[in-house]
This record gives C-alpha cells, structure tokens and sequence, in this order.
C-alpha cells in the first residue's frame, strides 16, 4: 500500500533494501545503508487515553515526548502502542511501519525538523525496506500537524 500511496501521488523515491534485524531499529538500517541515523525516520504508532490511534514521524536518532505530544495535541495523554495493536491500527508489521498508505484513517504528526533535510529515509511498508524522498514531498501526501515534541 504505501509504494501503491506514492506512485499515486507522484512522489519520486529511490527504494533502499536492507536486512532487516529484529530490535535493531533505525540504527540498524541506517548502519546496513551507510547513512546518518538522523535522517532515517521512524513512523510510530501511539494511542490517547481514549484508544484513538495517531502516528508519528521521527528522527531515528530521537525519542518522542509522549508528554508533550499530548499537550501539544490537546488530549490528555498518549502512549505507544504495544506491536500487536500497532500492527492492527496501522495495517503494518512493527518494524515495517509506513505513514504512507496505512490501513485506518488516523491524525498524522511530524517532528517539524523533518523538513529542514534535504532527503529523508522511511519505511516502505515492509521490514527491510526504506524509501528516500524529500521530506516536503511527504508532507505534501501525507498532510501532517507538525510538532516539536522531539527529545535526545
């Protein structure tokens, strides 16, 4: 879904294929293809006190405060997803998470300094697969509210 999202919108991506370990996250994907951890982006899954489902674009090499992601968004609280129901909102394997394509209708929130990268890696839709594209292109398909709620 997501490749079939991209090639919809026009969007220009060069695909990355890696392979793919079990918890080695960004760090290991972006080792496995030579890149700073920095430009490869995380899509998180989090849920609000309510069980709504919202995602999440990253840095890899940077956690997201669930605490002021939820005073930014206006809920009360918001935490990550356990994988099992991540996978369920998002139509995605953890791990091989995309915001591009996903498989429930759900607000879409991005680190704002996502844009100041000129190229940017992000999951293709599948463990061991990234694609890289400009970030604004993302934006532009995926509409996000952008945020700051970035800590080291």
């Amino acid at each position: 879904m997501a490749i079939r999202t991209l090639r919809t919108a026009k969007v220009e991506f060069a695909p990355k294929l890696y392979t793919w370990q079990p918890h080695g996250g960004t760090r290991a994907s972006s080792e496995a293809l030579g890149v700073d951890e920095h430009i490869v982006i995380k899509t998180l899954i989090f849920e609000n006190e309510r069980g709504e489902p919202l995602c999440i674009l990253m840095h890899g090499d940077r956690e997201v405060s669930a605490k002021q992601l939820a005073r930014v968004i206006g809920t009360k609280s918001v935490a990550q997803c356990a994988p099992d129901v991540a996978d369920r909102h998002s139509g995605y394997q953890v791990g091989g998470t995309s915001p591009f394509g996903l498989r429930r209708a759900m607000p879409i929130y991005m680190q704002t300094t996502i844009l100041d990268l000129p190229r940017v890696h992000i999951n293709g839709g599948a463990r061991g697969f990234l694609v890289e594209i400009d970030p604004r292109e993302a934006a532009r398909v995926l509409a996000p509210t952008l945020v700051d709620v970035a800590v080291d």
